[in-house]
């Protein structure tokens, strides 16, 4: 099943956030825990450009009168051949690149926290109308270099902080993850799901979480045993804390990285695998379930086209499957109809709003602001305590 069949809109955003709300979406590369990269920086990042373009000016927060061009850069903390956080972002960059003539992008990867304001700066002193910071970590350098360079657009992917020409954006993830749960669910036998973790921080105990209540929807005997690996990419230690989980005995393994070590080990020892981030099925085989993957295409377009109108502002987004920034990748070759069936009546009743991932559980009718930054502990389900 692929859980992309969605037309291009303009973005819906969640003004009712407010200006400073969500406070601590620490995301898929940083946040309470180093700087996610999946190799050192160097000292000049590795950088590209996709298409020729002459970039417009931009005006401060409140929009302008739009431009004939845009110029837009990235940066990621990983390498964008990772196969996952960052191949993701990529993605999107390449599709946007694709869709718009008048557009000009540029990248730069491996480019750890620390020395992120620097590439920032370089991007905003080169006409750079819109830059994207892809990582947790990013945050404050980003802040500092927007507070200087008020005529560039800046959003940053997972964070918390705005100004008036700094957005921030995220996605619901967690609704995939519970779909992926909900199959893992029904096809597990030994009723033990295996969990590789990156670091406890809200983002990453929040796709836990909506996994196993997803699964407990369908078969209530479930339990999701949790490793962590205090890292974004580590494959070695992914490797490892996949196999200390298959001793125990668990038949489904997802997982929180950027690589996909977790779901190799899954594959290779003959149990269900899911991966994340990524389409993973050609390295899973016939163990291969699903993926929680991205689309964010689905916001860099209708972003970028808002700085060529003059409507761009800061926001607060954070969609979901509706919104298709997010969603399934396609079923592995040996997943049972009556599970691609299950899931698919799932997921129409989430973006339909007659499903709420949280409605049977202790985070029933919490607010946003606690889902996005406050969540802290695990569901039932879930063995053991999120480490302090």
């Amino acid at each position: 099943m692929v859980d992309k069949t969605h037309a291009r809109t303009r973005r819906a955003v969640l003004r009712g956030l407010g200006a400073t709300g969500i406070a601590a979406l620490a995301g898929c590369s940083g946040g309470d825990g180093g700087d996610g990269g999946d190799g050192g920086a160097t000292d000049s990042g590795g950088g590209s450009t996709d298409t020729e373009g002459s970039g417009g000016t931009a005006t401060s927060g409140d929009g302008g009168s739009g431009m004939d061009s845009v110029k837009a850069a990235w940066v990621y903390n990983s390498e964008v051949g990772d196969l996952g956080w960052s191949w993701a972002h990529n993605e999107g960059r390449k599709a946007v690149a694709e869709q718009f003539d008048w557009l000009e992008t540029e990248y730069t990867e491996a480019v750890a926290p620390g020395d992120s304001q620097r590439v920032f700066e370089q991007y905003a002193q080169g006409d750079a109308d819109i830059i994207f910071g892809c990582t947790f970590g990013y945050q404050d350098p980003m802040l500092n270099v927007a507070e200087q360079y008020t005529d560039t657009y800046f959003e940053h992917n997972t964070g918390y902080r705005t100004r008036e020409n700094m957005g921030r954006y995220m996605g619901r993830i967690y609704q995939a993850r519970y779909l992926a749960g909900q199959a893992a669910g029904m096809v597990t036998e030994t009723d033990l799901l295996g969990y590789v973790a990156a670091f406890p921080i809200p983002e990453v105990i929040r796709g836990i979480n909506a996994f196993t209540l997803g699964a407990a929807s369908v078969n209530d005997a479930v339990t999701t045993k949790v490793r962590w690996t205090n890292s974004w990419f580590d494959p070695p230690t992914e490797s490892e804390a996949a196999k200390a989980l298959l001793d125990e005995n668990v038949d489904v393994m997802a997982q929180h990285q950027d690589s996909p070590a977790a779901l190799r080990a899954a594959a290779d020892a003959g149990v269900w695998a899911t991966g994340y981030d990524a389409p993973m099925g050609d390295i899973a085989g016939d163990n291969y379930l699903t993926s929680p993957i991205w689309h964010w295409e689905e916001f860099y377009g209708p972003t970028i086209q808002s700085v060529k109108d003059g409507s761009w502002e800061a926001d607060a987004y954070w969609e979901g499957l509706d919104a298709g920034i997010c969603s399934l990748d396609d079923w592995g070759p040996e997943v049972p109809q009556n599970v691609v069936d299950s899931v698919a009546e799932s997921r129409s009743a989430i973006v339909g709003g007659d499903l709420d991932v949280w409605a049977d559980s202790q985070f029933a009718g919490e607010s946003d602001e606690f889902l996005f930054q406050e969540m802290g502990s695990y569901v039932e389900n879930v063995e053991g305590e999120v480490p302090s």
